[in-house]
C-alpha cells in the first residue's frame, strides 16, 4: 500500500544550523546530503559516458543541427523534471517518484513502475559495471575484466552501506572530474578560437559549423533518429530528484537543482558540442572514436586518451554509484508498499543502524554483479542484451506515468497551491507526454532497436495487464 506519511502543507525549511547536520525522518532515514552535494550532483547527473563516448555518432547522423536535437530533448526533460519537483515538494518524505504513480494513477500502474523501474535500473547498473571493467584494462589489461567490475562493485556498494552522506561526498568528486573535463575542453576550444589555431585538419574556426550548414544535412531520417540517441543520454536525470529529497533542507535544495538544468545543458551539452565541431570540421569527426580524445589531441595534449580514459572510468562508476543509490531506495520503498513474505524474509524493508536501507542495497548488487557472469556466456550475453534494449523502452513508460501522476495531483486534494508549481502544466504535460510517445515511436525505425521496442511493448502489455490484474483481484 502507498505510504500515507505526507508532510503538511505549511512545513517550513530547517534553519541554516541544521543544513550541516544529519537530519532523520520520521520514517527512519537520514537527510545526511548538504547543499554543495546536490548542487554538483544536479550539474553532473545530466552527463554521462554517453556524452564523452558517444558524441562523435550523434554529430556524424546529423551535423550542427544535433544541438538542436540536445535542446528540444532537453527542454522536454526539464518539463519532467519539474512536474516531478512540484510532487516533491509537496511531500519531501518520498525517496522515490514511484510513489506518487502509486497514489494518484492507481496501485496497479504503481506496483508496475515500481518493478519496472527497479529492473530497469539493475540493467543500467549491470551496462554501467560492464563498461567500468573494460575502461580499467586499458590501464591494467592484465587484469581480468570481471574482477575488476566485482572489485569496483564491492566498494561503491560499502561506500552507499555506510551513510548517504559519504555516497554524498565520493558522488561531488566524481561529478567534479566530468565538470571539469567539459570545462576544460570549452575553454581549450576558445583559446585555439581566438589565436586561429592550425592543426592537422585545418584552422580552427566557427565556420567549421557554418560551411554547408543544413538542418537535415544526412536527410531527415538521421535527424529524427538521433532524438532517441539523445534521450537515452539524458537518462537517470531524475537522479536530481531522488538525491535532493535526502537533503537536510529539501524545499530549499530542489527547486535550485531542477530550476538550472536548462542552462548547464546549454553549457555542459551544447557548450561541449560546439567546442568539438568548432576545433574539427564536423564532416570528419570520427564515430567511433570519442570526439574529447580527438579534440585534445589536435590542441596538442598527448596524453588526451589516457585522461579521457580516466573521466569515462570515473563517469561509469559515478553513474554505477548513483544506480546502487536509486535501487536499494525503490527496492526498499517497493518492500514497504508492496508487502512481501520472501523481501520481508531478508530485511529489504528495514534501515540500518545509519538510516539508509542497506539490505536493499545489497539485494541490489547482487543482481548487478550478475554481470559479470553474464558477459562470460556468449548464450546469455546476447539475450542479455536484448533484456537491456528493452528496458530502456521501458523506461519511457514510467516517464508517461509519472507525467501523468503530475496530471491528476494537480486535480487532488494534496494540490499544494503555494509550492514550487510546473507553469502551463496541461498543455506541458500533455506535449511532454507526446515526445516521450514520439522517442518510443523511433526504436521501431532502426534494425538496432526495433528488436528491443518490441521487448519493451511486450514487457509493458503483458506486465501492465498483471499489475491491473493483481490489484483489481485485491479490491474484489
Amino acid at each position: 500500500m502507498y505510504n500515507n506519511t505526507v508532510m503538511s502543507k505549511d512545513l517550513k525549511p530547517l534553519n541554516a544550523s541544521s543544513q550541516e547536520d544529519e537530519a532523520q525522518e520520521n520514517n527512519g532515514m537520514v537527510r545526511g546530503l548538504q547543499n554543495r552535494h546536490v548542487q554538483l550532483i544536479a550539474i553532473a547527473g545530466t552527463i554521462g559516458t554517453g556524452l564523452f563516448l558517444g558524441a562523435g555518432s550523434s554529430i556524424s547522423l546529423t551535423g550542427p543541427s544535433i544541438i538542436l536535437v540536445y535542446l528540444i530533448t532537453g527542454l522536454f526533460m526539464f518539463f519532467m523534471m519539474r512536474a516531478m519537483g512540484e510532487m516533491l515538494y509537496q511531500d519531501p518524505s518520498q525517496h522515490t517518484f514511484i510513489s506518487f504513480i502509486t497514489k494518484h494513477v492507481g496501485q496497479g500502474w504503481g506496483y508496475f513502475a515500481g518493478w519496472s523501474y527497479w529492473l530497469s535500473l539493475i540493467f543500467i547498473g549491470m551496462a554501467e559495471i560492464t563498461a567500468v571493467g573494460k575502461y580499467f584494462q586499458y590501464w591494467f589489461p592484465q587484469v581480468p575484466s570481471w574482477l575488476s567490475q566485482l572489485g569496483f562493485l564491492v566498494v561503491l556498494t560499502g561506500v552507499n552501506l555506510i551513510a548517504v552522506r559519504l555516497f554524498g561526498e565520493l558522488e561531488f568528486w566524481f561529478a567534479m572530474i566530468k565538470v571539469v573535463t567539459i570545462l576544460a575542453l570549452i575553454a581549450t576550444a576558445l583559446m585555439m578560437l581566438a589565436t586561429n589555431f592550425k592543426t592537422s585538419v585545418g584552422t580552427v574556426s566557427l565556420s567549421n559549423l557554418t560551411n554547408g550548414f543544413g538542418l537535415f544535412p544526412n536527410g531527415v531520417f538521421n535527424f529524427v533518429v538521433a532524438f532517441q540517441m539523445v534521450f537515452f543520454a539524458y537518462q537517470t536525470i531524475e537522479f536530481v530528484g531522488i538525491t535532493t529529497s535526502e537533503t537536510a533542507n529539501p524545499r530549499k535544495v530542489l527547486p535550485k537543482a531542477i530550476q538550472e538544468l536548462p542552462t548547464r545543458i546549454i553549457i555542459f551539452y551544447v557548450g561541449a558540442l560546439l567546442a568539438i565541431m568548432v576545433i574539427y570540421p564536423w564532416r570528419q569527426i570520427p564515430s567511433n572514436n570519442s570526439p574529447f580524445v580527438t579534440a585534445f589531441q589536435l590542441a596538442g595534449f598527448k596524453w588526451a586518451a589516457a585522461v579521457i580514459n580516466f573521466v569515462v572510468l570515473t563517469a561509469a562508476a559515478s553513474a554505477l554509484n548513483s544506480t546502487l543509490f536509486s535501487t536499494g531506495r525503490n527496492l526498499y520503498q517497493l518492500a514497504k508498499e508492496n508487502p512481501n513474505r520472501l523481501l520481508h524474509k531478508f530485511g529489504v524493508d528495514k534501515l540500518s543502524r545509519t538510516g539508509v536501507p542497506a539490505n536493499a542495497i545489497l539485494a541490489s548488487a547482487v543482481m548487478i554483479a550478475l554481470s559479470a557472469l553474464i558477459n562470460v556466456i556468449p548464450g546469455v550475453s546476447n539475450a542479455f542484451a536484448l533484456i537491456t534494449a528493452s528496458s530502456s523502452g521501458v523506461y519511457i513508460a514510467i516517464y508517461v506515468l509519472l507525467i501523468l501522476a503530475h496530471m491528476k495531483y494537480r486535480k487532488s486534494q494534496d494540490f499544494m497551491a503555494d509550492g514550487y508549481l510546473m507553469p502551463a502544466y496541461k498543455p506541458l504535460d500533455s506535449l511532454t507526454i507526446a515526445f516521450m510517445i514520439f522517442v518510443f515511436a523511433i526504436l521501431f525505425l532502426q534494425d538496432s532497436t526495433v528488436v528491443g521496442a518490441i521487448g519493451a511493448t511486450l514487457w509493458i502489455v503483458g506486465f501492465g495487464f498483471y499489475s491491473q490484474w493483481k490489484y483489481r483481484k485485491a479490491r474484489q
